[in-house]
């Protein structure tokens, strides 16, 4: 019976090291090692969301152009078709059977509108940077988050995968005639269980990483089907103290460089200058003009000098001037609404921070190896029987249920340090 025993193990542990042999992959042709650098720098030169918003900036700074230039001069001539008296068709002008006539007309802007509409063409472009500015800080934090998030989930997978394996190699051993007679078909089931459970667990996990390749692919514009794999120094998070600036400074900041909060100053700078504007639109143009004409009016060759305006009567612009001033009410309860909005997330994300930093000093450092040395030694002992199917997944249950609660507070650690450098429009970290 001795004897018996020792075949099934030798013949277990052949299995197991033949599998393991065949389960042995090379790495996707298609796979970039890139850095968060890197990543940044392809983001800033490759992003097409971000380049179509550079290029409307281009498109609203042209506007300055056009809001400074006056109205063109009209001008206006005429000669006689047929002068049924001289029996002529098209008869030489400033001969006595033609007639010629001119006009010759400027729009004169009262009122300041020129100027008034160049200011405001200038605010629109100043919210055109800002609006670009803002977008490269969201999307930079994206990218950011994005980035660790993979890391550390690809991390979680190589603890899964790593399990995964060495259960598929002891099922498929399990399966060998000569082992089966050996093995208990309660264990071989209870094996395949958790096996099954873990490859339910592993794929899940692998969507979220593909659904994460995804948006990262998009941001720096990688071609479909290229598999990103982050490189991150973990030393970094041991650095990063969000005690290390108070919380007003970091409010200071934030009222300085929040582009979105420089939005909203600039949208109710736009409204009190389209009000102004609107005023002054109430103001009619006066349009000057010289006239001629040979033979037309009460004496040969005539001239003059004219002048028009509209009458304000009917229409001063008072729906406009009254939407606009509307409009300033509006944005300015939009601008104390952003300052609030802003003093609160930045205390938010200073609370986050420090709660993920706390949790964080908690991990010991040496925790990560003295575990992973303790898993091999357990599939050692368990390939020898020397410990107990439930103990044996009961291990590595606690060692994959550790080790994914690891890689979260780390995330969530360094994305909280990221999430401080969002809303405060700099970066701390």
């Amino acid at each position: 019976m001795l004897y018996k025993k020792q075949l099934c193990l030798l013949l277990l542990c052949c299995c197991i090291s033949r599998l393991q042999a065949q389960n042995r992959t090379l790495p996707p042709a298609d796979t970039v090692r890139i850095s968060l650098d890197s990543a940044e720098s392809r983001f800033v030169s490759n992003n097409l969301q971000l380049l179509a918003q550079r290029y409307n900036v281009d498109v609203v700074k042209a506007l300055e152009i056009q809001a400074r230039l006056y109205p063109n001069p009209n001008f206006t001539i005429a000669s006689t078709i047929y002068n049924p008296n001289a029996k002529k068709f098209f008869p030489a002008p400033l001969s006595t059977d033609g007639e010629l006539s001119g006009n010759i007309s400027q729009v004169i802007v009262l009122a300041g509108k020129i100027n008034k509409n160049f200011k405001l063409a200038q605010a629109n472009s100043r919210l055109s940077e800002y609006e670009f500015f803002d977008l490269l800080r969201t999307l930079k934090y994206s990218l950011r988050s994005t980035f660790y998030s993979i890391y550390y989930l690809q991390q979680s997978a190589a603890v899964y995968q790593l399990e995964i394996n060495n259960l598929q190699v002891v099922v498929t051993a399990y399966n060998d005639p000569e082992v089966k007679k050996y093995i208990s078909e309660k264990e071989v089931v209870r094996v395949k269980a958790q096996l099954y459970s873990l490859q339910n667990e592993y794929q899940g996990l692998i969507d979220q990483i593909n659904d994460a390749e995804s948006q990262l692919r998009l941001l720096v514009q990688e071609k479909a089907g290229t598999y990103l794999v982050p490189q991150l120094d973990d030393k970094k998070l041991e650095s990063g103290n969000p005690l290390q600036y108070p919380l007003a400074v970091l409010v200071d900041s934030a009222y300085k460089g929040r582009t979105d909060l420089m939005i909203a100053k600039a949208n109710t700078d736009i409204s009190k200058l389209n009000y102004n504007y609107q005023k002054a639109l109430a103001v009619p143009d006066l349009t000057a003009s010289i006239s001629y004409d040979q033979q037309g009016s009460y004496i040969h060759n005539y001239s003059a000098l004219g002048l028009a305006i509209d009458l304000p009567f009917f229409s001063r612009n008072q729906g406009n001037i009254k939407s606009a001033k509307a409009a300033i009410k509006m944005n300015e309860a939009t601008e104390q609404s952003a300052q609030l909005t802003v003093e609160e997330n930045v205390y938010r994300a200073l609370q986050k921070a420090i709660d993920a930093d706390n949790l964080y000093k908690k991990i010991d450092p040496a925790f990560g190896q003295d575990y992973t040395r303790l898993v091999t030694a357990a599939v050692e002992h368990y390939k020898r029987r020397e410990m107990g199917l439930l103990d044996f997944l009961d291990f590595y249950d606690s060692y994959k249920q550790t080790t994914l609660q690891v890689n979260a507070i780390k995330y969530n650690k360094i994305n909280a340090l990221e999430g401080i450098n969002f809303y405060t429009g700099s970066s701390f970290f």
